[in-house]
């Protein structure tokens, strides 16, 4: 399978994200005027977002708020703490009480940081699943594993990450060179194969986190792999809202936001609700290419979901 049937060509969009799971396809550079000093390292194929923390993310800074983050911040890092000294023990158990066990531990950390989440829909069937959401924040990751653990998707720069790292590489990550275009058909190969073994994977086909204002296309090379493995998609849309109901960009991880500066963010916010709508499952052998696939999947994002209660 050549990379070119893999990859689909867009307009290159300015700025950028973490990207915390992306498998992009090629655009055309656009040349830009650029301060004198290093190059940075880029591809003519990595996705970008034209959201950036400065102007796309509203600010909940406050003298009120530091005591009330800090508390947060504190049982942020208390949970991941807990779930880093147990990773060893739930390696040994069988795979429901440890699916049990990586749920709960997930909505505990989105919790700790002071968000509440409210999900509506029914998870995918058990065994080989794609699992494909727009991408927003950090928050997204526990959010998904929250309901269904699965293998993520993620870039190689993760697994340097202090702790999150580990854990990423110890919850069976598929780790994706952004930079080498000749090895998109590999990465798709590697996904394949772990969804013919049962496998449920997660993916962020847009290639670059948003604000939540506004949304990326979906590329479509991680289609292929549901498309040749024979399983279905699930697609699954994530929001950010106060309790009042408008929303919230204060949870975005864009542009040259740095983890802390988002961290803070989101705990020293009030009343943060996490909305995870569940879409319904796109059957295997429904659509014959990844386009009409891909399409299907974001498509089924912009139909508005049922309300649901929120979960405390």
């Amino acid at each position: 399978m050549s990379a070119s049937r893999l990859a689909v060509i867009r307009r290159p969009r300015l700025g950028g994200g973490p990207g915390v799971a992306v498998l992009p396809g090629p655009v055309p550079t656009v040349p830009r005027l650029v301060a004198p000093g290093p190059a940075p390292r880029t591809s003519a194929w990595l996705p970008t977002a034209p959201c950036s923390p400065h102007g796309c993310v509203e600010s909940t800074t406050s003298w009120a708020a530091v005591p009330r983050a800090v508390l947060r911040l504190a049982a942020v890092l208390l949970v991941v703490l807990v779930g880093v000294l147990l990773t060893p023990f739930a390696a040994r158990m069988r795979a429901v009480p440890r699916d049990r066990w990586i749920r709960r531990w997930c909505l505990a950390v989105v919790r700790a940081a002071g968000v509440r989440t409210r999900i509506t829909g029914a998870a995918g069937p058990t065994g080989g699943l794609l699992i494909v959401a727009n991408h927003i924040s950090w928050l997204d990751i526990p959010l998904l594993a929250a309901v269904r653990p699965a293998r993520m998707l993620a870039k190689t720069e993760v697994r340097g990450w202090p702790v999150a790292g580990a854990l990423a590489a110890r919850g069976g990550t598929l780790f994706i060179e952004r930079d080498r275009l000749r090895a998109l058909p590999a990465t798709v190969d590697r996904i394949a194969r772990a969804l013919r073994g049962g496998a449920a994977v997660v993916a962020f086909p847009e290639g670059s986190t948003w604000c939540g204002r506004a949304q990326g296309h979906f590329r479509r090379a991680v289609f292929q792999a549901a498309l040749d493995a024979g399983v279905p998609v699930q697609p699954v849309r994530l929001r950010y809202r106060l309790t009042g109901g408008a929303a919230s960009t204060a949870p975005a991880f864009v542009g040259d936001d740095s983890l802390l500066a988002s961290l803070w963010r989101v705990a020293s916010a009030r009343g943060l609700v996490a909305e995870v709508e569940l879409r319904p499952v796109l059957a295997a052998g429904a659509h014959t290419d990844r386009r009409a696939l891909a399409d299907a999947a974001q498509g089924g994002l912009r139909r508005a979901c049922p309300p649901a209660d929120a979960h405390p």
